[in-house]
Order: structure tokens, then sequence, then C-alpha cells
């Protein structure tokens, strides 16, 4: 059984390799097309709707390489729900559709997959207070989840293999999480999730710097949307910790629209406002090249992927003592490359002053 899920996995990526090429050329004609302008870093039109290959490689692998290995209700309830989202990223990768019709077909999709698929957070346990029923706020929840993961990975698609290969990482973490943490009789999760890391390695070769196709709207959205129904998976009967997790596995996408949403409110700018300040955007401004910020956004993505997996063998205290330092290091980070603002460094000034205060003591 296991050496057929592996084969499965293997052919699924290899599903994936031979199919963008094919998707590249659909691209250029039905006008999927990414043209260079002041937001873009492509300087020559680029073919988007990568996404594509991914989604019908990954369909092909659960609906029948790994068909009796995910229960009928999640798998066509979900698909349903992929469907909308990849219909939404091909309408916008065509047509290029405003932000709040975006909002509309993530709702959708949220809704069918809440409804079709069960998949949905029912249920939070407090420390201290016990387990609460999360009753009608049910679907609130689950819909501003699965909005606020699908919208995150759409932000930072931004530059060659970004969006990819960080959703691999990211993906890869949730999936030995799923397998090793949660109870066995969830581990079609881990499989499912591993089915689309193998469709995505397949379409990475094409994507990464220099990039011969996007993954497109068509892409990151399918992706962002299935980051929030995997994690929400793992979130049926949540803990206060099992809601960390996933936040921190999907550090990079989190903290990149956290950190947008602050800047254009400190601004006085609409939050849908687009702008070059991204987190790639940043780090290419300080100095680095293309392929550069890239890698050292892999790297971001890896060390959050770590301290995720530290949460699970963590007693409290030591869960207590992770989150404190990951912000504090998150919150250093960001004020060093500028995210919110170049002149806005409340933490390293009051270190500065605390230093320059210090050695002054010490001089007297």
């Amino acid at each position: 059984m296991k050496f057929e899920i592996i084969v499965s996995l293997v052919a699924t990526m290899i599903l994936s390799a031979i199919l963008t090429p094919f998707i590249r050329k659909l691209a250029f004609k039905v006008g999927a097309i990414d043209n260079p302008n002041a937001r873009r870093v492509n300087k020559v039109p680029m073919p988007t709707m990568g996404g594509l290959a991914i989604f019908l490689s990954y369909s092909f692998a659960t609906i029948f390489l790994l068909r009796f290995q995910i229960p009928t209700r999640q798998l066509w309830g979900v698909f349903a729900g992929e469907c909308v989202i990849i219909a939404t990223g091909i309408i916008d990768d065509i047509f290029e559709l405003k932000p709040r019709q975006k909002v509309i077909g993530i709702s959708i999709a949220a809704l069918v997959v809440y409804f079709a698929a069960g998949v949905k957070m029912s249920h939070i346990t407090i420390p201290f207070v016990g387990m609460i029923s999360l009753g009608w706020l049910s679907l609130p929840i689950t819909w501003i989840w699965i909005l606020a993961i699908t919208n995150a990975v759409n932000l930072i698609d931004g530059l060659d293999g970004l969006a990819t290969g960080v959703g691999i990482i990211a993906l890869s973490t949730m999936g030995i999480t799923g397998l090793f943490f949660l109870n066995v009789a969830n581990t079609f999760v881990g499989i499912s999730i591993f089915a689309l890391v193998a469709a995505m390695i397949g379409f990475l070769p094409y994507n990464f710097f220099p990039a011969r196709i996007y993954l497109g709207d068509t892409g990151s959205l399918f992706i962002g949307f299935m980051m929030s129904v995997f994690s929400l998976y793992g979130l049926k009967n949540v803990t206060f910790i099992s809601v960390i997790i996933p936040v921190i596995i999907m550090g990079v996408p989190i903290t990149d629209t956290v950190y947008a949403i602050l800047r254009r409110l400190l601004n006085r700018q609409p939050i849908s406002h687009a702008d070059k300040h991204h987190l790639h955007h940043r780090l290419m401004q300080i100095g680095l090249t293309h392929r550069q910020t890239v890698l050292v956004i892999y790297g971001i993505a890896l060390i959050f992927a770590f301290i995720s997996l530290m949460y699970p063998i963590s007693p409290t205290w030591g869960t207590i003592c992770l989150t404190v330092a990951s912000l504090v290091g998150l919150e250093l980070f960001v004020e060093a490359i500028g995210l919110v603002g170049v002149n806005r460094q409340p933490l390293l000034n009051w270190i500065k002053r605390l230093v320059k205060g210090t050695t002054s003591k010490n001089s007297h």
C-alpha cells in the first residue's frame, strides 16, 4: 500500500512536468499573459495560468491514483470548491478581476467546502477555560480563515518560483505534522498534501528563476485555498496551540499580509491598495538579486517550518517562550528591512536607546 502511494506521488510529479509546457502554449492562445508594468518585475510578457498544470495533475492523482485513500465526501466536496477557485483564477488571469470579485469567488469556494465536505472549525479549547463550541460562529470563522490564507499566498506570488517554493515548504511541513501528530483517521489529509506537493515540485523547474511560466492567480489562489482547507482538517476540534501551528507554518504569507495591512492603515491607504513594499520588494530594494531574494524567503519559510515542528513536542512553558522569541525575532527582521516603512522601527529604536543609556552609565 505504501509503495503504491509513493509510485502515485512520483507519477503526479512527472505528469505536472509534462503538462506545464502545454499549459504555457494554452496561456498564450487564450491571452493569459502578464504584461510588464510599474508593479511587475518581469521585463517581457509572460504566460500565466501555470497553476492549471498543478490542479490537473493533483486532481488526476486524488481522483484516479489515490482514489481509495480519500473518503468520498471529502474528495468530491473539496474538488467542487477547487473548481470554483480554478475558474476564478483563470478568469482573473485572462480578464483581470477586481479584488472584490476575487473575494466573491473565494467565498463561494469556502461555502462549498464548508457544506459539501464538512471542512470547518467547530470547537476551540482555550487554556484554563476548556472546550468551547463555536456554534453559528463556525461558518464566519471558517470563511475568514479560508479567505485570509488564500489571499496571503496570492500576495507573495511576486517573484519567479516564490509562491511555489514557499508553498512546497509549508505544505510539506503541514503533511509531516498531519501524519505524525494527527490521529490515524486523518491520514488521507497527509496523503492529499503530499500529492499537491508532488504536483508543485513537477511545476517548479519551469517557474523558478528565470521563469518560463508564472503560477498566475490560477495557481496562487489554488495553492492558498488548499493550504487553508488542509489546515482546517487539523483544526476541527482545536486547542489554542494547534491554531498556532498552521499560522507558524504559513508564516511567510501571513507575515507579509499582516504587515501590508498595517503599512496601508498607517499610510491612510485602502487595504486593497497595491504597492511595491511587500517582503520580496523590500529585499530587492536593499540590494539582493531576484534569485537571492527568492532563496532568502525560502530560508525564512524553512525557519518557520522548523519552529512549527517544535510546538507539538514542547511543554507549555516551552511553547510560550518559543512564541515570544519568534514574535520578537520577526519584528526585528521586519523593522530591519523596513517592511512597514523605513522610519517605523519602534523596537530597534528602543534597543538603541537602551544600549546608549547603558553605555553612557558605564562610561561615567
